[in-house]
């Protein structure tokens, strides 16, 4: 059983003390520039406001120069704040706080020393509020913006009124100078007038305004592409002569479409009526109601310079009147065929109206809108260039007897002689179709005619090439008795020919 501590007759063992403190050596020179002065033992100020070193009040002493001349005058030497200016000596504003006070300010001496010591104010002053914006001064006027000083308003308007006479006089100066120094140049007022345009029966415009509505636009559809070409109503029922080649590769397929497009923009769909590849014509017919139709002319009656209008639809420009005229006729024209088609051979009107591609199946009239040929084809410089004043139309009694026998049986039958000719270039005659074989059975052969005679004559027409002999002998009927004039070692021939069917 432990004992109570003061009764313990055992006295404690020694306790360790605390271990002395080490403090190093103060340097002399550190000592001197942060140390306390001699006689301060402590961190603050000493509570009645007084230093305990009178030695450090101040701060060094003045300059003589400076002291002279801001101090006060002997006489000044108890005024401790300068006056308002306007006061006698004595007087104090009673409004001001500034110079009520009684007693010596030492915060306001000029010769008190600097020293730490309490605030120099009881209260603290509440911060001001700082605005988010700054006040804007005085916001200038015009006459400083532009002058830098005040101007009078009546200065203001008197430089208005000199600016404005002296720019009015520049502008009439300049203007008078400008009319007066180009001769060119002046003030006119054109003329306008409402003269009575006469367009009498049978001029230009009186033929397209009445050829107009029978003119047609003919697009071929063909599977993604497809072609246009033109065409004239001939017939009230809506029949429609055309080229066989405008036509010609939806003839060849069946999933094709063709449509007629009309000049007051109305579209329909047409039909093959028939068509013949060896004069390059082919008739379509429309379900339209009273259509606009077109006249043949006699195309025997046509000579070399009448006036004829070329009318189509070149490069896709519908309703376009070339004008021309007639530079020659019976023109033999023999073209090769395309898609499986045989030669195409016409007697061809020629003309220097312009044609162009398009222009295809569109009608050649006269002056009295009659249709003499059905445009064709054209000689072209080069390959797919336009027209140089070079087309050809087939003659229209040539494509009336054509047209009726497409309306009538679908085909065409051809009267034939059944040889085939080569243009003659021999020394001995520089003229006539020499003839390079003679079909088996044909109206030739029955004849007589063999394989190397030159036929110069067909009937009553003069022969100059092979284009012409096709043309020539198509000129006559099936089963005709024709003379035929042929040169054979080198003398000259006459054989009667009975022509057969193709």
């Amino acid at each position: 059983m432990s004992q109570h501590p003061e009764q313990d007759p055992t006295p404690e063992p020694d306790r360790l003390g605390p271990r002395p403190l080490r403090r190093p050596a103060v340097d002399p020179a550190q000592a001197s520039v942060f140390g306390r002065p001699a006689g301060v033992d402590s961190a603050f100020a000493a509570r009645n406001g007084s230093h305990p070193d009178p030695a450090l009040r101040t701060a060094p002493p003045p300059a003589a120069a400076l002291a002279e001349a801001f101090s006060r005058s002997p006489q000044e030497s108890d005024v401790l704040l300068q006056r308002p200016p306007g006061e006698a000596d004595g007087e104090q504003a009673e409004d001001s706080p500034l110079w009520t006070a009684k007693e010596p300010d030492p915060w306001r001496d000029p010769g008190a020393g600097a020293m730490i010591g309490p605030p120099a104010l009881d209260k603290p002053e509440p911060e001001a509020k700082v605005s988010a914006a700054p006040a804007s001064g005085r916001l200038l006027s015009v006459p400083e913006l532009l002058f830098g000083r005040r101007v009078k308003t009546s200065a203001l308007i008197i430089l208005a009124v000199v600016v404005l006479v002296i720019g009015g006089a520049g502008g009439v100066v300049g203007w008078f100078i400008a009319r007066t120094g180009d001769s060119l140049t002046s003030d006119v007022t054109l003329a306008e007038v409402q003269p009575n345009i006469e367009r009498p029966p049978g001029s230009i415009s009186d033929v397209a305004k009445r050829v107009a509505p029978a003119v047609v636009t003919i697009e071929a559809l063909t599977g993604q592409s497809g072609s246009t070409g033109s065409g004239a109503v001939i017939d009230g029922q809506g029949y429609i002569v055309t080229n066989n080649h405008v036509i010609r590769d939806a003839a060849n397929d069946q999933s094709s479409k063709l449509n007629v497009v009309f000049s007051d923009g109305s579209r329909a769909a047409a039909k093959l009526v028939g068509r013949d590849p060896k004069t390059d014509l082919a008739v379509l017919k429309v379900q339209v109601n009273n259509p606009t139709v077109l006249q043949f002319g006699n195309s025997e009656t046509v000579a070399v310079g009448d006036s004829v209008i070329a009318v189509g639809s070149p490069l896709g420009l519908s309703q376009t009147f070339t004008q021309g005229i007639v530079s020659a006729v019976h023109r033999p024209r023999l073209l090769n065929g395309e898609g499986g088609d045989p030669p195409s051979a016409y007697d061809a009107i020629q003309t220097d109206a312009s044609i162009n591609h398009g222009n295809s199946g569109g009608p050649l009239v006269d002056a009295a809108g009659a249709i003499v040929g059905i445009n064709t084809s054209i000689v072209a410089a080069d390959e797919g260039s336009g027209s140089i004043g070079l087309g050809f139309a087939i003659p229209s009694n040539a494509a009336r007897k054509i047209i009726q026998s497409l309306i009538r049986d679908g085909q065409v039958k051809h009267p034939e002689i059944g040889v085939n000719a080569v243009t003659n270039v021999s020394a001995e005659f520089s003229q006539g179709a020499r003839v390079a074989n003679v079909v088996e059975n044909s109206a030739a052969q029955k004849a007589g005619i063999r394989e190397g005679d030159i036929i110069t004559k067909i009937g009553d027409r003069i022969v100059r090439n092979s284009p012409e002999l096709t043309v020539a002998v198509r000129t006559h009927e099936i089963g005709a008795k024709v003379p035929v004039v042929l040169v054979r070692d080198g003398r000259e021939l006459t054989v009667d020919v009975v022509l057969q069917s193709d």
